[in-house]
């Protein structure tokens, strides 16, 4: 078991989850000893034979350990092996990582007598703390329910695992926009103005708005003020003027923008200079729909460039994508549902509809592919539409986008109320760390639409419900 020293510096014990949620997890804890139960390395075991999404994890965090410990005594691996060294930086840990038989407590000294795993965990954790009264002992799990049965225990400290939740709640995520309140000139003092060429840039002082960043759109409750943040200069900022009705007039593949948030993701996907797309909202806001009508609009109409590859996560894909006939396109097409819908309306009007869907997805060489697959690619310019990356972690959306060549523009799309994975929550999406990770990149924009305009039915679903 850990050595007993009087230090500062605590010991945290992790739950599986954790490991699960963040293979390396037990080097984010600085100075700090890090305590891992047998029944968690057992778990970790169990899962990475399995089948589920999970495993890839499960064998990493088992590598990383087996790499630190592979030279550790038994008496090592129970006392602490040091962690120094390990990771650069100032957040580089500096403690010890031990291994605790916790099912080899002695008897009497357990507070839960079923032997689940959990229960395991905890009375380890307790045993932790009475055995070392002078340092402070905390359970880190992200299982709520344990942390509450570890609390009514008698366990002093539990805590969620945080590092890697660059928001504490969803409220707070960047919406890619600001609204001023009354007109957007009254809180501005001083502003130079210049022209080029049909654009007006206003160099304003940043005081306006301290926390302004790249791309970020600029509003005002008269309608009358729009404009884009161009560069951020220390004292000073450059916005780009333009204008409310001619932001609201912006068009693509017939498509017009329904409310100002459409217009400003209309923009951000029209932009050449702007990369990374990502868009955030409610079911109906119109995601899917603006980023297929924006790529077919650059693809077709103004051949900036070659293709179109349409992807999104497949939520159990050994069960769900295997029995399904046919090639990787055809067994796809269940899941991009959404895309042929959105491909439908947008040529609703047509003569004969079925046979304009045909031409259009040939002629704009639109792909349908698993992320699955996507690994270890180079794609070039060409437009990917990433559906539904609530789903995806930030690893996973990694893969993604480094796979993005010279050219190429990534659309992420998402609605953040429409989780399906069992481990990830709205702060620990991918997609949340992607918004707030690529907020200063001058090479993205995030817009947040708000507003349902699917249907009133819809609309009434989504406020009521």
């Amino acid at each position: 078991m850990p050595e007993k020293t009087t230090s500062a510096s605590k010991l945290y014990v992790l739950d599986t989850n954790i490991l699960l949620h963040e293979p390396l997890a037990f080097l984010s804890f600085k100075e700090h000893d890090v305590v891992i139960p047998m029944t968690v390395l057992e778990e970790l075991d169990y899962i990475k034979d399995s089948k589920k999404d999970v495993a890839r994890d499960a064998r990493v965090s088992i590598r990383a350990m087996e790499d630190i410990l592979h030279e550790a005594t038994p008496e090592d691996m129970t006392k602490g092996v040091s962690l120094v060294g390990l990771t650069a930086g100032d957040a580089a840990p500096t403690g010890k990582m031990s291994i605790f038989a916790d099912h080899q407590l002695p008897t009497g000294e357990e507070r839960f007598t079923s032997k689940e795993n959990d229960n395991r965990i905890i009375n380890a954790a307790l045993f932790l703390q009475k055995d070392m009264p002078d340092r402070v002992v905390v359970l880190v799990t992200k299982d709520i329910n344990m942390r509450l049965k570890a609390k009514g225990a008698g366990l002093a400290k539990v805590e969620d695992y945080r590092t890697d939740q660059l928001v504490s709640d969803i409220k707070y995520l960047s919406r890619g926009y600001h609204r001023f309140e009354g007109d957007f000139w009254d809180n501005v003092t001083s502003v130079e103005s210049r022209t080029e060429g049909r654009d007006t840039i206003h160099t304003i002082s940043q005081e306006v708005l301290p926390e302004a960043y790249v791309n970020e759109f600029l509003l005002d409750d008269t309608d009358h003020f729009a404009g884009i943040v161009e560069s951020v200069n220390g004292e000073t900022m450059d916005v780009l003027d333009m204008g409310y009705e001619r932001l609201m007039g912006k068009n693509a593949w017939g498509i017009s923008p329904k409310n100002i948030g459409q217009a400003m993701a209309m923009h951000a996907l029209l932009d050449p200079h702007i990369d990374l797309v990502i868009l955030t909202g409610p079911a109906g806001s119109g995601k899917t729909l603006l980023a297929l009508a924006a790529a077919l609009e650059m693809v077709v109409e103004k051949n900036m460039y070659d293709k179109i590859i349409v992807t999104r996560s497949t939520p159990e894909i050994a069960e769900s994508i295997g029995f399904l006939p046919g090639t990787e396109e055809e067994k796809m097409t269940p899941w991009l549902a959404a895309i042929t819908d959105s491909l439908e309306v947008l040529h609703k009007n047509d003569e004969n509809t079925k046979g304009s869907m045909n031409y259009i997805m040939e002629k704009a060489n639109i792909q349908f592919k698993s992320v699955n697959f996507m690994r270890g690619r180079s794609i070039q310019n060409a437009i990917v539409i990433l559906d539904e990356s609530q789903n995806l972690t930030a690893s996973q959306l990694k893969t993604i986008i480094t796979r993005c060549g010279e050219g190429t523009k990534l659309i992420c799309g998402g609605n953040l109320a429409q989780i399906d994975s069992n481990y990830l929550t709205p702060v620990t999406s991918g997609l949340t760390y992607l918004v707030e990770k690529f907020k200063n990149f001058s090479g993205s924009a995030t817009v947040n639409l708000d507003g349902v305009v699917r249907s009133r039915l819809a609309e009434f679903a989504e406020e009521h419900l």
